[in-house]
């Protein structure tokens, strides 16, 4: 069974990386999808965020990574998977994960959605924490997998071999 994991990632964070290898051993095949996302303002555009959770996911032998631009109950049916998987990490997520699971299953009454929780050390995290915590010169180095760290070094310190959060 092919189960698709549906996301912005800009960046990707180790809370996401955790529900990817967690998603994985749950299905045969697990499809990061990346999502172009015309109505946020990405750090970094949908190829090179595709590329940075290339490299992140490389060593889970059963990840496909690919981008999307359509509406994800289109993109399922071209992906001939009919689960998406979501994380969530407080109850503040859990609404708007409902709607958008609800949504989903309006327009395609065969999707399931299935919720998954980061571990613990992660529960926290967010893009758009690691995005403003590393634009203001905080070390990101535990927060995100070693090719969106290099990345993120690039974007704000001017070079992937200058580390700007310590050495």
């Amino acid at each position: 069974m092919r189960a698709v994991y549906p996301g912005t990632f800009d960046p990707m964070t180790m809370g996401h990386l955790d529900i990817a290898e967690r998603a994985a051993k749950l299905f045969d095949e697990l499809v990061v999808a990346v999502a172009e996302s015309r109505k946020k303002n990405t750090l970094f555009n949908v190829d090179e965020r595709t590329e940075m959770v290339r490299e992140s996911v490389s060593h889970i032998s059963n990840i496909r990574v690919v981008n999307f631009n359509s509406l994800l109950v289109k993109f399922m049916s071209e992906m001939e998977s009919k689960t998406v998987i979501r994380g969530l990490r407080a109850v503040s997520d859990f609404e708007y994960e409902f709607q958008l699971a609800l949504m989903n299953r309006k327009l395609d009454d065969e999707l399931d959605t299935v919720f998954l929780m980061p571990t613990k050390q992660y529960i926290f995290l967010s893009s758009s924490m690691v995005r403003e915590i590393g634009a203001l010169g905080g070390d990101i180095r535990s927060f995100v997998p070693g090719p969106v760290l290099k990345k993120m070094q690039e974007r704000f310190c001017g070079d992937e071999n200058t580390p700007c959060w310590g050495d």
